[in-house]
């Protein structure tokens, strides 16, 4: 729940919320916090305590898409969820499990294909991409797994057609344990390849921020 304040703090927060999901959009910020610092040096009130949770924030970026993207946004989603299935039947092995922002709906101009596979070791993921000759660029994720417990995880990327594809490589043991979401703080959504095809089959219908399962 927001939090209350004068009609003054409630009108800034709005505005806070708005420009945030402008940024995210149109500027391709990913991070909630990088937008809401941006949001409020933008709106004169670099200091402020008033800042929106990061669930207003997606909510608003859909809004922000229906309003101002409407079928362009719908087709890139379903572009990107396409690109999310091909790779998932590449990559089966690893159990492959898509998250972020193209599983919840919220994916635009900016957004990569973001991957969860698993494998007793990264170095299996290096064989499997140089046997198949596919270049790709090594990196690291930091995530959190509790309050105070952050983990950095060996990543990959490389280009499928015209859309980036990231993957994030935990232990068979992560499975079990997703990491927790930077929108709520709850573990985060992943789905599987059946998943996915299912969302492809019904797309007709406007994404929303309801949380989604982990498959």
């Amino acid at each position: 729940m927001a939090k209350q304040g004068t009609p003054r703090d409630q009108r800034m927060r709005q505005r806070l919320t708005l420009e945030a999901a402008r940024i995210m959009v149109d500027e391709g910020v990913r991070n909630y916090y990088q937008a809401k610092r941006k949001a409020a040096e933008r709106l004169g009130a670099p200091d402020t305590q008033n800042m929106p949770r990061n669930r207003e924030i997606q909510d608003a970026v859909i809004d922000y898409q229906r309003l101002f993207q409407g079928e362009s946004q719908a087709a890139r989603l379903r572009e990107l969820r396409e690109t999310a299935c091909a790779a998932m039947r590449f990559f089966a092995r690893f159990r492959p499990r898509l998250v972020g922002s193209v599983l919840d709906g919220t994916a635009g101009e900016w957004s990569d294909v973001n991957l969860h596979v698993f494998a007793d070791t990264p170095e299996e993921l290096d064989v499997f991409l140089l046997e198949h000759g596919i270049p790709f660029e090594p990196a690291e994720r930091r995530l959190r797994f509790k309050r105070d417990e952050w983990m950095t995880l060996p990543s990959y990327h490389f280009m499928a057609g015209t859309h980036t594809v990231d993957l994030t490589v935990f232990t068979t043991d992560g499975l079990r344990q997703p990491p927790l979401s930077q929108v709520d703080g709850q573990p985060m959504a992943r789905a599987n390849v059946q998943a996915v095809e299912d969302l492809l089959a019904g797309d007709d219908e406007w994404p929303s921020a309801t949380p989604l399962p982990s498959l």
